[in-house]
């Protein structure tokens, strides 16, 4: 009986290859996305934690202060501890090494170690000398060692006498190449750390101290006891090593899953696709199915027939998909690197890393698809009456509808839909997306009958239009069943539009809050120079054409173990409302306290709400110098603000309290304000020079606020750009599974045609009547698809991005676009229906009457 099953099953997707390529094209789409996505991402977590690793090493404890840096004096109170087998120091920063007169500096990544210590914790670190260096070279004054990364972007070959120069500090300085080491990731220079403090100005600088322990010794408790000690600096942490890898990992886990359900939009839409497909194949196949029940096949192998034919489409589409997204993650990890627009792994260049436990579970998931949209057309298959389907009265014309069932689905999502979040990933939300959808197809002949009940007597005068309307109310469940994968693609469409368009604008409306100057200057990302001093300070407030200048300060604090680092930023802020873009109330803090604004993401993240006392930053905020502070201040938070570009948290002070808490006058950020008709090209080259003679080569981001807002926004765009492709393809396969339906039911309806033909209609009026049923159909799915389009947008903006990032956004109907996108839907649709009807009406439709005589 198997054997039989699959003959059978196997004949009917040979002899209709057309009408199953869709359904085929959905699932390959769907399974090639979702794994192409996964794999790039797979890659580029296993790539970036290798190089953690790599740097990091094997500590089990690190001394590291919240800021940059911290006097070396704690070396030797760690270093003595009975308890401490080895502590290594490192030092870190950045230099400039310039390249090519049209280019931009490269920002190089230095790291100071003991090459005597190095080796124990962190063996990717150690210098390797090169074949003609001598053997002591790493103790050398001014010698590098580079690692592979490093060795490519610079251009440099290992060989002997190589050297490159660097902007440090405030000279120039020319470095020996005498070697490399092995550590993986980002660029970088590894070299004697009293070297790299003469080189950084740091004499007397440590970044950091790995530790390692005599054996058996619980670090918690060894770390405990080092700050219990009375002579442990106040803001210096100790800790075990953050998991920067795990942190990503967790930090990005959200991302990396709307990616997926993202991709898998075209698996959804599979779902459906195929469930059009066999229900048609079963309404056609209908006496066939009723003949083998008449010669002894029953029911539950008819229901195992249909389903051995979706397993054959999902089989097909789930192998061929594999093929597809491993062809895809290869060519995006080989073109566009792992980062996939979310910034979480930049600086990492993976190889693809095939996973079968991947591949293997997205094809299941591509199979499990192609059976659920199989299910009710094979139930429909095992249902059917053989004797009176052979008369062919066996399948109600009408079909059946379900109102209640569809609005207790809804009702479901809405309940979903207010659930919290489940381990940081809006997971309710995505089945409330799902249920809101199953729900709104199944209540789709239930809509035609609401809707063309009422249309139908406005038409009874015109023929066609009222033959059209007719057949659309009479079998309103094939009509359903029709246009539910237009629905399901538009409808996410739709979605996704809304979505883009509200986050876009409200980027827009951010950018024009944070950007208020005319022009801004800052230094390079990662580059811990001296800053800008005040002279340089009141030399640019001096320069023509310049009206204000407002002088920031901004720094990475690592505030909580496990956790990246948060952003600080200490900048003018006597009108907080006007200064940064706050969402919610704003909070007079009692006196003696310190306001501080949190981002979105720093209150979701820390847990901080209006009003709330943060401690944290009390161990942080201290002079400079490190002398103890006479009263420890009180930070509350006065507001929350919106914040796009720092997705793992940010906190903004007032510049006044930043320094009278610190005693630390130096900025890295200016914002000029011109005045009227100043000429800005002009003014960038003069502010180069003028940076350059006062304190010497420095990594510079300079931009207008123009060019900061088209960059933000074309990134933005380019970041999405894939959404608007996966729209146009989920469509595309909708409408051609629409053009299959039409082609195949006008090859059904023969004797009909045939019929009307006797009766007066001509050719062209048949194709006339099948595009408007076309029109009809696909004007109700356009309608369905929009209105299940505007409730999942509301779910994507107001539940899956705050649940997922920690952003809000307001919500932006774009109507033109929503309008656009309907009437080309209904245009297609009309337009694939007629196309299907003119190849399918090929036949001799007259002849086709003499069948029952």
């Amino acid at each position: 009986m198997i054997e039989l099953l699959k003959t059978f099953s196997w004949q009917e997707l040979r002899h209709h290859p057309w009408r199953n390529a869709a359904a085929v094209a959905a699932v390959m789409l769907g399974v090639a996305l979702a794994l192409s996505v996964s794999l790039i991402n797979q890659s580029a977590l296993q790539e970036f934690a290798q190089a953690v690793r790599s740097v990091n090493g094997q500590a089990d404890l690190e001394v590291r202060a919240a800021t940059a840096h911290f006097d070396e004096d704690i070396y030797s109170l760690v270093a003595n501890d009975a308890q401490v087998r080895t502590a290594s120091p490192v030092l870190e920063s950045r230099v400039l090494v310039p390249r090519d007169s049209t280019e931009r500096p490269m920002s190089l990544r230095i790291v100071g170690v003991d090459a005597l210590l190095i080796v124990r914790v962190a063996p990717g670190l150690a210098p390797l000398p090169g074949a003609d260096a001598p053997r002591l070279a790493m103790f050398d004054p001014y010698t590098v060692f580079l690692n592979p990364s490093a060795w490519r972007e610079l251009g440099l070959s290992p060989t002997a006498g190589t050297s490159l120069t660097v902007h440090a500090g405030a000279g120039t300085h020319r470095l020996q190449v005498s070697g490399s080491v092995g550590a993986s990731g980002a660029a970088l220079a590894v070299m004697d750390i009293g070297a790299a403090q003469d080189l950084l100005g740091q004499s007397g600088k440590l970044s950091r101290i790995d530790l390692q322990l005599q054996p058996g010794l619980d670090p918690v408790a060894v770390a405990s006891r080092l700050r219990a000690d009375p002579r442990w600096p106040a803001g210096l942490m100790v800790q075990p090593p953050a998991d920067a890898a795990g942190s990503v990992s967790n930090l990005s886990r959200a991302y990396r899953v709307n990616l997926t359900v993202l991709a898998l939009v075209a698996l959804f839409t599979g779902a459906f696709l195929v469930f059009s497909v066999l229900a048609l194949s079963v309404r056609k196949r209908a006496q066939q199915f009723a003949l083998l029940g008449v010669l002894g096949l029953p029911a539950r192998d008819r229901l195992r027939l249909v389903l051995t034919e979706s397993l054959m489409l999902g089989l097909v589409g789930s192998l061929l998909g594999i093929v597809l997204g491993t062809a895809l993650a290869w060519l995006a990890l080989r073109w566009l690197g792992g980062d996939l627009g979310g910034g979480y792994f930049k600086g990492v260049a993976p190889r693809l890393q095939w996973s079968t436990g991947a591949a293997a579970g997205y094809g299941f998931l591509g199979v499990l698809a192609a059976i659920v949209g199989a299910w009710v057309p094979a139930a429909s298959a095992a249902r059917l009456a053989p004797a009176p389907t052979l008369k062919g009265v066996g399948l109600p014309a009408r079909g059946h509808d379900h109102p209640w069932l569809a609005l207790g689905l809804l009702l479901a999502s809405v309940l979903l839909a207010l659930a919290p979040a489940l381990w940081g990933m809006a997971l309710a939300a995505y089945l409330a997306i799902a249920l809101l959808l199953i729900g709104g197809i199944s209540a789709l002949p239930s809509w035609i009958a609401l809707l063309y009940d009422r249309l139908a007597p406005l038409l009874g005068h015109r023929l066609l239009p009222m033959l059209a309307i007719e057949r659309a109310r009479r079998v309103r469940g094939g009509a359903a069943v029709a246009i539910s994968g237009v629905v399901a693609s538009l409808s996410l469409a739709v979605a996704l539009t809304v979505m883009v368009a509200s986050f876009r604008n409200s980027v827009q409306d951010w950018l024009d809050v944070v950007l208020p100057a005319d022009l801004y200057l800052r230094l390079g990302a990662g580059f811990e120079g001296p800053g800008f001093s005040s002279d340089l300070v009141d030399a640019v407030r001096a320069l023509p054409g310049v009206r204000q200048v407002a002088a920031a300060r901004s720094q990475s604090l690592n505030l909580v173990s496990g956790r990246p680092a948060v952003a600080l930023l200490a900048r003018p802020l006597t009108e907080p409302a006007r200064a940064l873009a706050l969402v919610g109330p704003l909070q007079t803090p009692p006196p003696g306290a310190v306001a501080i604004y949190v981002s979105e993401p720093m209150s979701a993240l820390y847990g901080l709400q209006v009003g709330a006392s943060y401690e944290a930053l009390a161990d942080v905020l201290t002079p400079a110098d490190g002398a103890a502070s006479t009263t420890r201040p009180h930070f509350v938070v006065a507001g929350i603000w919106r914040d796009y570009a720092r997705q793992f948290g940010a906190i903004a002070i007032d510049l006044d309290d930043y320094v009278r808490l610190t005693d630390d006058h130096k900025v890295n950020d200016l914002a000029l304000s011109l005045a009227p008709g100043a000429d800005t090209t002009a003014l960038q080259n003069t502010l180069r020079v003028l940076v350059e003679r006062t304190q010497g080569p420095m990594q510079l981001e300079m931009a207008s606020a123009g060019e900061l807002r088209a960059t933000s926004l074309r990134i933005f765009d380019r970041s999405f750009a894939v959404t608007y492709w996966l729209q146009v393809v989920a469509i595309a396969i909708g409408l051609f599974g629409v053009a299959a339906n039409f082609s195949a039911q006008v090859l059904a309806r023969r004797k009909e045609f045939g019929l009307l033909v006797h009766l007066g209609l001509t050719q062209r009026q048949i194709l006339t009547l099948v595009a408007l049923e076309g029109l009809a159909w696909t004007a109700i799915g356009a309608l369905a698809g929009l209105l299940l389009g505007l409730g999942v947008s509301v779910i994507l903006v107001h539940v899956v991005n705050p649940q997922s990032f920690h952003w809000s956004m307001d919500l932006l109907l774009p109507w033109p676009q929503l309008l656009a996108l309907c009437a080309a839907t209904v245009l297609a649709g009309t337009a694939t229906a007629w196309l299907g009807a003119r190849a399918a009406a090929r036949h001799d439709v007259v002849l086709a009457v003499k069948e029952d005589w």
